[in-house]
């Protein structure tokens, strides 16, 4: 049955409040957790083989429907736009949930999308990637709790007129990631123009970068090999290598710049913040640190605020956001005690996760 055909008594999103999205104008905002693990292929060809990536006691698999292929880092986009939205609403004290109503349009101009007829059907085709792919972790995975098991969206749905003209849609995130949104240290601001990068590996590239790198002034080294199996990406470390030397010598990160490094034959890439945009919000992380080489790197930095604008959505009779909640922010993260979202100790450390 598809999603709109799915009777609404029946659907996960008639026990949640919904949170109606008053404008698509918010900064971009990325959660922390999707930004440096292989939650996503890199490739816009379908991808049906899964993910398996495991290092200390972070796992992470991912799982594909022959019918719709795993989710794409440009799907990816769909979910940063929802977590931009969620914590613009909060920023102005509103309460949120993990039930979004909103325009397509809204969603397709923020991430810098066309609004054309082929651009709405790319859309629901991402919306069923998204639901379909099936995600196994040990991230944030609770006292009790070995492994979680979800799909980035659990459900979605369009109102459309009688024409077929799509008019509104609908979906709910799972929990998993929205109580990494809420928590204001698993975030992080991201430059628009990464919507406009269009390699799945600068991509993701990017992503990596702003984590590990952020606005510390010495950056941050990764061995490539150590990259390659960071990204699940399926190609062969010898054809990522030249992957990575080709995004060198395009420089096109925003905000950072490329080096390659070799000794002997270990070929490291070293990332260095330049002229940033993405202002930080909350503590920068001072500790000193690399990923699988022996250069110097500190992680940190997170998002920004913007503004609240009159509700454009008036196809549901709930277009005002309703009152503050903040019972949603309970939850900590064993992450933090590791040094991995928060303020790690100071000195030298391998971030291998």
């Amino acid at each position: 049955m598809s999603p709109r055909q799915r009777p609404l008594s029946s659907s996960e999103r008639s026990r949640l409040d919904p949170f109606v999205v008053a404008t698509g104008d918010a900064s971009p905002r990325d959660q922390r957790d999707l930004m440096e693990r292989p939650f996503f292929s890199l490739a816009k060809a379908k991808r049906t083989s899964p993910i398996h990536y495991e290092a200390g006691d972070v796992r992470v698999e991912v799982f594909a429907v022959p019918e719709h292929g795993m989710a794409t880092i440009w799907d990816a986009d769909i979910l940063i736009w929802a977590a931009s939205q969620i914590v613009e609403a909060a920023n102005l004290g509103f309460q949120t949930s993990r039930f979004l109503r909103f325009t397509p349009y809204q969603l397709l101009t923020a991430i810098g999308r066309q609004t054309g007829s082929r651009d709405y059907r790319l859309l629901k085709g991402a919306l069923a990637r998204l639901q379909s792919t099936v995600i196994r972790t040990t991230i944030r995975n609770g006292e009790n709790w070995r492994r979680q098991q979800f799909s980035w969206i659990n459900e979605w749905g369009e109102c459309t007129t009688r024409d077929g003209r799509v008019e509104g849609m609908e979906f709910v995130l799972p929990d998993w990631l929205y109580r990494g949104v809420i928590d204001r240290s698993l975030v992080l601001a991201i430059d628009p123009a990464y919507f406009r990068l269009t390699g799945g590996i600068e991509r993701w590239l990017y992503r990596v970068a702003r984590k590990h790198a952020g606005r510390q002034t010495a950056g941050w080294t990764f061995e490539i090999a150590h990259l390659h199996a960071k990204s699940g990406s399926q190609a062969r470390v010898s054809d990522f290598a030249i992957d990575i030397r080709r995004i060198v010598a395009r420089q096109p990160l925003p905000g950072y710049r490329l080096a390659l490094e070799r000794t002997g034959r270990q070929e490291r890439l070293h990332i260095r913040p330049i002229n940033l945009s993405t202002g930080p919000v909350d503590g920068v992380v001072d500790a000193i640190g690399t990923s699988g080489a022996n250069g110097i790197g500190i992680s940190g930095v997170a998002g920004s605020g913007l503004r609240a604008r009159k509700s454009q959505l008036t196809l549901w009779p709930e277009t005002a956001i309703p009152s503050l909640n903040l019972e949603s922010n309970n939850e900590s993260n064993f992450l933090l005690e590791r040094g991995d979202g928060g303020k790690p100790p100071h000195g030298r450390r391998s971030a291998r996760s």
